[in-house]
């Protein structure tokens, strides 16, 4: 049936001009964001209220970014982003495993209780949990550290994680660990060395929507940080943004800045990404 489907599709270039062409549409409005973002961030103030969606600059503006960089303390806040979001993949990756081995694998009365529990975690926007979580830092003297950002944004990822991880491990037949047990293997090993590794399509997934799911988020950063000392990438752009007028064209700069590695780490993993996603639905 598939290579009849195929023959079809092989006789019918009109479908395909259709089928291209829908295609090409919809990649140039999935893209302009960007186009426009870089355009408009190598042209001056003045010329960016001209007429038109883009402008062609008369002098290429590269001091736009040098000003990202040096006015907006670029370099610090990149640090803190990616610090910070490393370490929350890590802890996400970690716990994830753990808890998809403990609900999926081990049996205990109240695993798909507690496994249900976490994943109603999807459903709890982040706004309802801006002032109780003020309210806690506050008091355990947390508020403008490290953990004000890090302890959410694992929070925030682990429903995820687990729904994708343990949608993999149920895949995984059981008699590879029983196996392992059986020679000796302690449960540690048995996760992280023989399941683990079985995982790594899951594990890339969720540690790159991890990562882009905390790499621009404002709001949590923004109520629990005052100090530039764990300040984020978003607030670069804050830095170019007055009470009566704005740099609107370095503030360009910084998010264009910002936005370059999600977009190379995109490219890079899009395979994986691409097929971590569809089996992850699939299975889900």
């Amino acid at each position: 049936m598939n290579n009849d489907m195929i023959n079809i599709k092989k006789q019918n270039p009109v479908g395909k001009v259709f089928m291209w062409s829908v295609l090409i549409i919809f990649s140039v409005v999935q893209i302009f964001p960007l186009i426009w973002l870089v355009n408009f961030s190598l042209v001056s103030n003045n010329e960016m209220f001209t007429n038109g969606l883009l402008v062609w600059p008369k002098k290429f503006r590269f001091d736009n970014y040098v000003k990202a960089f040096i006015d907006g303390h670029f370099l610090l806040y990149l640090k803190n982003s990616v610090v910070i979001n490393i370490l929350a993949v890590v802890f996400v990756l970690l716990i994830s495993v753990c808890m998809a081995f403990a609900c999926s694998r081990m049996y205990w009365k109240l695993s798909k209780l507690v496994k249900g529990m976490i994943l109603l975690g999807m459903m709890v926007p982040i706004h309802a949990t801006l002032l109780p979580n003020y309210i806690i830092y506050d008091r355990l003297h947390l508020i403008d550290s490290i953990w004000a950002l890090l302890i959410p944004y694992i929070a925030f990822s682990l429903p995820q994680g687990l729904f994708l991880t343990c949608s993999f491990m149920e895949s995984i037949p059981k008699e590879i660990e029983e196996a392992a047990l059986i020679d000796g293997c302690g449960i540690y090993r048995v996760i992280f060395i023989i399941i683990a590794p079985l995982l790594k399509t899951s594990l890339v997934t969720v540690s790159i929507m991890t990562f882009l799911n905390n790499w621009n988020e404002f709001m949590m950063a923004s109520t629990y940080l005052n100090s530039a000392k764990w300040k984020t990438l978003p607030f670069s752009v804050l830095e170019f943004t007055g009470l009566y007028s704005s740099n609107y064209a370095v503030q360009f700069a910084v998010m264009s800045l910002t936005a370059a590695p999600m977009v190379i780490m995109y490219i890079i993993l899009n395979k994986h990404i691409t097929k971590g996603v569809a089996m992850g639905a699939v299975k889900g």
